[in-house]
């Protein structure tokens, strides 16, 4: 079951005009939330990316809060899995063909789910292998847009030769990967990219850096050259629906002795605490 512009409906049934601005331009922003055990992690957080994400690009935030959380919550029941993931799809609407913004006309809402699948405990113990590419993408990518086609591509080069993500540099600094951020474990010290406009302010993101906060993991927010890249420890990558995986592969070679390190370990086990205490519907800090 899926929402699309005030109804639900099979997803074999839903339809968009084709001269929706999503379709046309990539005119639009989009938001992933994860489920577990039936509830949104998060959600406060997710909404407020998907509010700058649309001031990013001058569209109205159709709904509320509340009225968000009425909706996620009707689909979530709608569907089977009692872990998923929320994909909510927002465009500037159905209008001519035209550049400029269209005046009086509604934004198209679409909501899908689907079942969550954190990666298995075997690609853990193992850890995933990356590549290095230059970040050719524009300079908004702390807005969520839908336009991805510069992620694709670079997302496929991993594909192409095996790896599991691209991680992304520009002018001798990591930005973040082409659909995650990467942190990197340097001299025993996490170290993250700070939030910019060059890179999507992710969810899981702040919550490692919360989690080193509270356990005394020593951690820096600030520029991380390709040296330190290079040169490594550990390099872990993070997302919404991967949560977080070791990388101990770069470009063909091991990171650190290629196996995932103390700090991933430590990180991921503090989270996997964390997610019990949102399932049971606590809300402590991490």
């Amino acid at each position: 079951m899926i929402y699309l512009n005030g109804d639900f409906m099979p997803i074999e049934e839903a339809r968009i005009p084709v001269l929706d601005r999503g379709f046309i331009f990539g005119d639009g922003v989009y938001e992933v939330i994860p489920v577990y055990s039936r509830r949104p992690f998060r959600l406060a957080e997710h909404l407020r990316r998907l509010q700058h994400s649309l001031d990013g690009i001058r569209i109205k935030n159709p709904h509320s809060d509340a009225e968000w959380s009425g909706l996620l919550e009707q689909l979530i029941a709608a569907n089977e899995s009692d872990d998923q993931y929320l994909y909510l799809h927002i465009t500037r609407g159905v209008a001519k063909r035209d550049h400029a913004f269209p005046k009086g006309v509604a934004p198209t809402v679409f909501i899908m789910s689907n079942p969550l699948l954190t990666p298995p405990q075997e690609l853990l113990a193992t850890g995933v292998a990356a590549i290095t590419a230059s970040d050719n993408r524009w300079l908004r990518c702390d807005i969520k847009a839908i336009s991805l086609l510069p992620n694709i591509l670079l997302r496929q080069m991993a594909v192409d030769v095996g790896a599991v993500e691209t991680m992304l540099l520009r002018e001798g600094f990591m930005t973040e990967g082409a659909a995650s951020n990467i942190f990197v474990v340097k001299d025993g010290v996490l170290l993250a990219p700070p939030k910019n406009h060059l890179m999507l302010p992710g969810i899981t993101y702040d919550v490692v850096l919360e989690l080193a906060a509270a356990h005394d993991i020593p951690y820096e927010v600030r520029e991380v050259s390709e040296y330190e890249v290079r040169t490594a420890q550990e390099l872990l990558l993070t997302s919404s629906t991967k949560e977080i995986m070791p990388i101990t592969r770069l470009d063909g070679k091991p990171v650190g002795d290629g196996s995932p390190g103390e700090v991933f370990t430590q990180l991921y086990q503090l989270y996997q605490n964390y997610k019990v205490t949102v399932m049971r519907g606590d809300t402590p800090a991490p």
